[in-house]
């Protein structure tokens, strides 16, 4: 526990370390973007760009992750709010993905930034959540935002199938009871759907979620710029 978080894989500065390999991951964005704009389907696009360029696995995760339709990108930015849109808002936080991202960030990990504006990582929750050394900070991050955002209330939503998804909802609501937070944390089955469906405002950086739900923030592009955060970070346009 003491000794995890969730930096780089083996070989990543050999996929993305390089002025070389940011420029084709570039084009390849470019080449995404065109296919989607048109209607092709995005897996079949992935593959077809990846083959083109002769992407690794992890590089054309990247490319999915920030690949958008001219469509898709207007209507996101049509839904994003800035921060003085928040203020006496109920806020709704998809944790698992802002949580993960956020600890790969602090690891040390590559972070890109997508056509929609929005920042993605290459982590994600395989049936069970393991608590690293940058969780608290993470935390403690979304805490200061909510005080400037001068927000009425946060929630955390946790995907209820994944293991340890209660044992992190109590380390929020025990850090919300400290330091006076007006937060609360629920564990749903299905996330995605609940958060689209049924909340106002959203803090997510899942692309179906902001295709479907009302509005959004930017936290993670917030929290780089206001918090000044060190971010390895691959800009993919």
């Amino acid at each position: 526990m003491n000794n995890r978080n969730r930096g780089k894989n083996t070989g990543d500065d050999a996929l993305f370390g390089s002025e070389k390999q940011i420029d084709k991951l570039k084009s390849a964005v470019r080449d995404m973007q065109y296919l989607l704009s048109r209607n092709y389907p995005e897996k079949a696009s992935a593959d077809l760009v990846g083959n083109h360029y002769r992407l690794k696995t992890r590089q054309i995760q990247a490319l999915r992750g920030a690949s958008a339709s001219e469509i898709q990108i207007q209507n996101r930015n049509s839904k994003e709010l800035e921060i003085s849109d928040l203020k006496s808002k109920t806020i709704y936080l998809d944790g698992f993905n802002v949580l993960i991202l956020l600890e790969s960030l602090l690891s040390g990990a590559y972070i890109f930034e997508g056509l929609d504006g929005c920042f993605r990582d290459l982590s994600g929750v395989f049936g069970t959540y393991k608590r690293v050394n940058q969780t608290q900070k993470v935390i403690e991050l979304v805490a200061e935002f909510f005080q400037k955002s001068q927000a009425e209330k946060l929630i955390w939503i946790f995907d209820k199938p994944v293991s340890n998804s209660g044992r992190i909802k109590q380390i929020i609501l025990d850090y919300a009871i400290e330091n006076n937070l007006n937060w609360n944390v629920e564990l749903e089955f299905n996330p995605d759907k609940f958060l689209a469906e049924n909340v106002e405002i959203i803090i997510s950086s899942d692309a179906w979620i902001l295709d479907h739900g009302k509005s959004w923030f930017n936290l993670i592009g917030y929290l780089i710029e206001e918090e000044n955060l060190s971010v390895n970070l691959v800009k993919m346009f």
